[in-house]
């Protein structure tokens, strides 16, 4: 009887309709199957993901861990690349809501009115009222530090003065890196030794050799600006007022935009920050596949050096950072491709 059941059983699998075989999906493209293999050392299961056109991230082993957090995001975007490229040019808008509290373009030249909407926040203000050289709890240059101290009357019950200074501060620092490039980025002197922001910059990218070897042209502009051209390419400035950790922190970025007849690169350069970093690079590939079909493939690597990962204490906050960048990154991910699919 139970040799008969089975018997039974196995014709009715053998007549029973199967389900066809899932089909296999497009090889990604060398270019990218390349960057992934050599920089990026994906899990199977990521590639599984990635390949099915879902997000991944993963943290990238090659940042020096004292001071640097490195993380990689990819997913698949169905919509142009005209679309993104379209969104980061109007970066009010794409940048605005949530932890965005101002986000302003920077004229072309750079005028006093680009920074009408900066503000410093009450908790720098009272920081800045004890701000010296070696002692600040906001990244600035002893330029900067010693005409607060100079020029700020304490008394009047209004901040008028301290915003001032610090809009005409910002304007003078864009119309300096704009002249004269990265010599021209800030010294900080808000602890015992000073950071020299274009020298970390400098050593963060010469720790790429990923940028090198696929995109050398991008390397040089960044490395060379103003005295070198990027072919196809468009920039801008812009600064902001976020939202980020314990505190509002303002930052000044110079994107830049390349575009090509398969794929468009997106850079963002922070020029500088209040809090928190001495650096930092985010670039995005938006890379073509015609043989997936309509989109792009979204690819975004963001590096950046900050104090405070190392040491004792560092140790311990240390993976806290870095998950957090792994969230963030997760974030634009899908928040990028929920935007434009959505049109």
């Amino acid at each position: 009887m139970v040799r008969g059941t089975a018997l039974a059983f196995a014709i009715t699998l053998l007549v029973l309709p199967q389900a066809p075989p899932r089909p296999a999906q497009p090889p990604l493209p060398p270019d990218l199957d390349r960057y992934l293999a050599r920089y990026v050392h994906l899990s199977p299961p990521q590639r599984a993901d990635l390949s099915a056109g879902r997000g991944v991230t993963k943290l990238l082993d090659d940042a020096d861990p004292a001071k640097e957090v490195a993380v990689f995001g990819a997913t698949w975007v169905d919509a142009s690349i005209d679309a993104y490229v379209s969104a980061v040019r109007d970066v009010e808008r794409l940048e605005q809501g949530e932890n965005f509290v101002v986000t302003k373009k920077i004229g072309d030249p750079p005028h006093i009115d680009d920074f009408a909407q900066m503000h410093v926040p009450d908790d720098d203000a009272a920081d800045l009222r004890t701000c010296r050289v070696g002692q600040c709890q906001i990244k600035l240059p002893q330029s900067a530090i010693d005409r607060i101290r100079r020029e700020v009357d304490w008394s009047k019950p209004n901040r008028g003065d301290l915003d001032r200074i610090a809009r005409e501060l910002s304007l003078d620092y864009v119309k300096g890196y704009l002249a004269g490039g990265n010599d021209q980025l800030a010294v900080y002197r808000d602890a015992d030794r000073p950071t020299f922001v274009a020298a970390e910059f400098r050593s963060m990218i010469d720790r790429l050799p990923s940028l090198a070897e696929f995109l050398p042209d991008l390397k040089r502009y960044l490395l060379d600006f103003p005295k070198g051209a990027l072919p196809n390419s468009e920039s801008f400035l812009y600064w902001q007022e976020a939202k980020f950790g314990l505190k509002p922190t303002v930052r000044i970025n110079h994107v830049v935009i390349s575009r090509e007849a398969s794929h468009a690169v997106v850079a963002s350069k922070m020029l500088y920050a209040s809090h928190y970093f001495w650096t930092a690079l985010e670039v995005r590939v938006l890379l073509a596949d015609p043989v997936r079909g309509r989109g792009f493939w979204f690819v975004t690597v963001s590096r950046s050096r900050s104090d405070g990962l190392s040491g004792f204490v560092g140790r311990v906050i240390r993976g806290k950072v870095r998950d957090e960048a792994e969230k963030g990154t997760a974030a634009v991910l899908a928040s990028t491709k929920a935007r434009l699919e959505a049109h």
